[in-house]
């Protein structure tokens, strides 16, 4: 009868060893599936930055693209150095309906 005591007590001793070791094995294990899930969650934000940089300069390169294919059409020059200049044509008087005037 000792003998099957002592036998308990060995076998509740590895059974503690066992225990211990594997939710050791489970904290290490999960400390490393919170962190891969941070930083996968880093990268989906920086996709999404990277993603918004990229439409951004899209829409601008298209703007320039128009840009320099209007800059071939004389209607749009015209147009431009009337805005932007305060050009006009020969006849023409300049007209100015505000508070700064066109030198």
């Amino acid at each position: 009868m000792q003998e099957t005591r002592r036998q308990r007590r060995v076998h509740k001793g590895r059974l503690n060893w066992f225990s211990v070791l594997l939710l050791l094995i489970i904290i290490y294990f999960s400390s490393i599936f919170i962190s891969q899930q941070t930083h996968l969650h880093q990268l989906a934000e920086d996709q999404v930055a990277a993603e918004a940089r990229l439409a951004s300069a899209k829409a601008e390169n298209e703007q320039l693209r128009q840009e320099k294919e209007n800059l071939g059409k004389l209607d749009y020059i015209e147009k431009l150095a009337r805005e932007e200049l305060g050009m006009t044509r020969r006849d023409e008087l300049p007209y100015s309906a505000g508070g700064s005037a066109v030198k």
